[in-house]
This record gives C-alpha cells, structure tokens and sequence, in this order.
C-alpha cells in the first residue's frame, strides 16, 4: 500500500530533490523502467475489443474517440453496437450525422460523435476508405487531435509515438517527476518527458505507450494508487520521497447535476428517442428554469447537434 503522506520539511526537501534528480537520469535512460512495464502489461492487459487485431485502424480510432473522457465500463456496450452497424468509416460516412449523434447514447460530450462522424467522411474522400497511417495524415483530420493521431499510429499500426492521456501523464509524473499528480494542462515539459521515455525500438514504443496507459488505467489511479502490485515501485520517485500530496494549484473537478451539461443531455435524450421532428413545448417539459433550458438548446443547434425546423419543431442533423 502506499505510505501515509508526510509533510515534514525534511520530507517536503526529499521529494523536490527526488523530482530534480530524477527526470534527469531516467529521462535520459528509461531502458530501466520499459521491460518491467511492459512484462507486466504482457501478463495483465485486460482483453479489450480495440485491442484485438480484428478490430483494424477504424476499432482503434472508434474506441479513442469514445474513451475521452469516459469510463471503459461505459464505453463497451456503445463500441460494440458502433462497430456492428458501421464496421468501415465508409457506412458511418453513409449516414446521416444525426445518426451518430443518436447511436453515441449517453456517452457524453456528444461533440465527439459529429467530429467522428466528419473524421469517417474525410477518411472516404480522401483515402478511399481505409484510415491513413501516417500521422500528419491523421492529424489532418477533421476532429483529430495530437493525442488521438499518436494513439491511432501507435496502438493500430504500431508506430513510435508518445501517447500522452491523462494516465500516462500520471504515471510519468510519479514514477520519474515525484509529483502526485500532473499539471491540469499537458506542458512542453511533459512531451519532452514523454518523447525522452520512448523506447527507440517502434514495436516496443508501441507496447510501452499502451502498457503505461493501462498501467495508469488499473494501478497508479488518481485515488487509490496499489503501489504494492506496481511493477515499477521500487524505482517510483513519488513514492521514494514519501508519496507528498499535491501542492499545485486545484486540480479540476466535473460537475454534472444541474449545469447546462445535464439540460442538455436531457434535450438530446428526448431527440434521440424520437422518430419525428419534436415539437419546443415537448422539449420545454424535460427541465423547468426555461432560461437554463433555452440557453442549452441554443448551444446544441450552435454545435451543429440539433437542427431547428420551422413551426418550433427540432430533430437530430441529417447533413
């Protein structure tokens, strides 16, 4: 288990001299850290569907589109209904976008439904169908951010990139940085970090970003780390230092109960559902503060998630 944080000044100089000495050695040779990630990750990887060879570059792209910001155990269910309808980004670029948008469910942040939706269109007009391998290709498309271009070259076609989610971020700031947890924001200091870690062999780069995500994922999580199953503990700079607890500024939270987040879930859950465009007085009865609920309706038909028809009417967006 991990030890009682301490606070001592002996203790707070322990850790800062842990996070100045240590980036400097392992950054500069991490051979020491990629064996033992990577064995353990070998022997306790969970069988995830986009891990699975069938799954192919289009599984993988689905499945990081949809883990932003959303737990695997929520994921599953919608990735499996996702790759039966639309197994190429040819039959999702065939629908409508509206249709994305109702099968995402209550994923959340349904944004991301429509940018995969213009991802699968850009990947038929412009590389026949097949999600491209290059990363600057990748990176071109629509919705496809630094992180979801290095995960796809990496985990699909087993590139040497740094992938940097908030795990990964995680993991490095304990094991090498000695810092409980990252900056709120991902620095220049963490990407060079991240790119001074990689191992230079690409099949092993490719293991090594996908074992510290799930080192991240099952082990040094951000409330109960299990430091006593880690494989790398006996060299973790975090825990070597007295396992200090954060000092930065206040790490973000996500409220969810009664912001324009919730409006808006319940307004798309009503379009979701419907067959026919929704009249506003039906959309009116899902929340009673009607500045709230119409400020949460304008920023749906703004994010291109709700088409408004004429006569007060709504639907999901057909183009």
């Amino acid at each position: 288990m991990t030890s009682t944080p301490v606070t001592s000044t002996a203790t707070t100089a322990a850790a800062e001299t842990a996070s100045a000495a240590v980036p400097a050695a392992e950054a500069a040779d991490g051979t020491a850290l990629h064996g033992p990630v990577t064995d353990w990750f070998d022997e306790h990887a969970r069988d995830l569907p986009w891990r699975r060879p069938e799954a192919g570059a289009w599984g993988v792209m689905v499945s990081e589109f949809m883990l932003q910001q959303t737990p695997v155990s929520r994921v599953l269910p919608v990735y499996e209904q996702w790759l039966a309808r639309w197994p190429r980004p040819a039959d999702l670029a065939a629908e409508a976008p509206g249709e994305a948008v109702r099968a995402w469910g209550r994923l959340g942040y349904p944004r991301r439904a429509l940018r995969l939706h213009a991802a699968a269109s850009a990947i038929q007009e412009r590389h026949g169908g097949d999600v491209p391998r290059e990363h600057g290709q990748l990176l071109a498309l629509p919705g496809v951010g630094e992180y979801t271009a290095a995960a796809v070259a990496s985990f699909a076609y087993g590139q040497r990139h740094a992938v940097l989610d908030t795990n990964v971020r995680r993991v490095f700031a304990r094991a090498v940085a000695g810092r409980q947890f990252p900056p709120n924001a991902t620095t220049a200091a963490e990407r060079k970090l991240a790119r001074q870690l990689l191992p230079e062999d690409e099949p092993l780069a490719a293991r090594w970003a996908a074992a510290t995500m799930e080192l991240g994922a099952l082990l040094c999580t951000a409330r109960a780390p299990e430091c006593h199953r880690c494989p790398i503990a006996a060299r973790c700079a975090w825990r070597l230092a007295g396992s200090p607890v954060h000092d930065g500024p206040p790490r973000r939270t996500q409220a969810y109960a009664g912001t324009d987040r919730q409006v808006r879930g319940k307004l798309l859950a009503v379009l979701r559902e419907a067959v026919a465009p929704v009249p506003q007085q039906v959309l009116d009865a899902v929340w009673d503060e009607p500045v709230q609920r119409a400020r949460a309706l304008d920023g749906l038909v703004s994010d291109g998630l709700v088409e408004p028809l004429s006569g007060g009417r709504y639907r999901l967006p057909t183009s």
